[in-house]
């Protein structure tokens, strides 16, 4: 399948109805529900370990439209807006819209693979202290396995696509060095690698991001596979 490039528009209708979704889930959730709940509507859309009591399937899917803090949405619509415009005027808006969900849910079931190992530990051990009668233990347990928010594995799957279709095309790091597209996002896939990998917790969910970054990856690569070349 080849693909027809023209002038992006400033603000297509998908990327449009994305970042107004978005931002309306981030003023409800700040301003409207905090109290919704046990964990208000962040806590109710978030994304829980699937072995954990609060997880519900339709999580995977909500997930992505919740923030955690203004700065959060601020940078992930960012990067819908500058990426994913340009992607949407290449494929239009259907197959847009369904190239980033995939990616979303792409990253939901990256973050529970892992999420369900790192969260299993506990989870045998807060039986255990429910069954000994450890009442303090029991409510220190359960402030572990929190849950993951936010369109960053939908966004980087974007970013991967972009970088594959774009390679050399130039972005300015700190609006004044050129920096080829591939090379920027191979960067962040490494950051995210070696957080995935490490032992310390950032409070970034690096897997989720891998998760959307080798969905993107795998889509574009098979909707490119017919047309090598890439646009610039």
């Amino acid at each position: 399948m080849s693909f027809r490039y023209t002038r992006p528009d400033s603000l297509p209708p998908v990327v449009k109805n994305l970042i107004f979704i978005n931002v309306l889930f981030f003023l409800a959730t700040e301003f409207l529900f905090r109290d919704f709940g046990d964990f208000g509507l962040q806590g109710t859309f978030g994304l829980w370990p699937i072995n954990n009591e609060n997880f519900r399937p339709y999580q995977v899917f909500t997930h992505m439209f919740t923030h955690a803090s203004f700065m959060h949405i601020l940078f992930n619509m960012f990067g819908l807006w500058m990426f994913g415009r340009v992607l949407e005027s290449v494929w239009g808006p259907k197959r847009f819209l369904l190239f980033y969900l995939v990616c979303g849910i792409g990253a939901a079931a990256a973050h529970m693979v892992v999420a369900y190992f790192q969260y299993q530990p506990i989870l045998e051990a807060l039986e255990f202290a429910k069954a000994t009668g450890q009442t303090e233990y029991v409510e220190h347990l359960q402030s572990f396995g929190g849950y993951a928010v936010g369109a960053s594995g939908a966004v980087m799957g974007v970013m991967v696509a972009f970088a594959y279709l774009f390679p050399n095309t130039e972005l300015y790091l700190y609006m004044a060095i050129p920096v080829k597209a591939k090379w920027v996002i191979i960067a962040y896939v490494a950051f995210d690698l070696f957080g995935g990998l490490g032992r310390t917790s950032d409070g970034i969910a690096h897997w989720a991001h891998l998760g959307g970054a080798a969905m993107g990856f795998i889509l574009v690569y098979i909707w490119n596979k017919t047309n090598k070349k890439t646009f610039y």
